[in-house]
């Protein structure tokens, strides 16, 4: 089977989705860029199906120009789009991982930005974690609004909704996704005490230049 190894590593990563608790029972998905028959695109898990009944043959090859088959057998994601819009806007984005956490999805039901209150926002590749503006899963809206979330970072909020996270591998985007949900978790406990402190913009702007130095070291 074409691109068997990465079809395996998505559904590694999709049960771990569930045995981790970052997305319950059915809710997010996954994908990572990949070729098929000389067509560059990406791989990305089944429409409503179990993480734990996933096969290789169930994860669906989609084309970076290509809209929705409706004669494919396993129907894609619903949110096929704003995989294939990251990819296609993101050079250095090679696996996807969006979560339903439950800490991150309760913080973008208020639809704002995470503020620095803590050095580790500087994750997401920015000075703060941006919430894409609400639209109905699955739509182009909706994709628009997290391209433009995700403009300068790796991570974003998605209103209503969830998390989505990029990286070069796909235990980089998870891990990445986990790291987010931590944060958004230690922001809901600040908020409890009060306002947290906010680091400022010279202070973030360090964290960043400290935080690129070290992935090159």
């Amino acid at each position: 089977m074409k691109n068997l190894d990465q079809r395996n590593q998505i559904i590694e990563y999709s049960l771990k989705l569930n045995s981790t608790n970052l997305s319950p029972l059915r809710s997010g998905n996954i994908s990572l860029r990949g070729r098929e028959d000389d067509k560059e695109g990406y791989l990305i898990t089944p429409s409503g199906k179990k993480y734990e009944t996933l096969k290789p043959e169930d994860i669906v090859f989609m084309g970076l120009n290509e809209e929705e088959k409706n004669d494919l057998t396993n129907k894609p994601s619903s949110e096929w789009r704003f995989h294939r819009d990251i990819y296609k806007n993101k050079k250095d984005a090679h696996a996807i991982v969006h979560a339903h956490s439950l800490h991150a999805t309760a913080v973008s039901s208020h639809g704002k930005s995470i503020p620095p209150f803590h050095y580790m926002i500087a994750l997401a590749g920015g000075e703060d974690i941006k919430c894409a503006d609400y639209a109905t899963f699955g739509t182009k809206e909706l994709s628009n609004n997290v391209i433009k979330a995700l403009e300068n970072r790796s991570a974003c909020l998605m209103s209503n909704h969830g998390q989505v996270a990029f990286g070069k591998n796909l235990e980089q985007a998870f891990e990445l996704a986990q790291e987010i949900e931590n944060i958004c978790h230690q922001y809901t406990i600040a908020l409890k005490l009060g306002q947290p402190k906010i680091l400022s913009f010279e202070e973030m702007k360090k964290v960043l230049d400290k935080a690129k130095n070290y992935k090159k070291g």
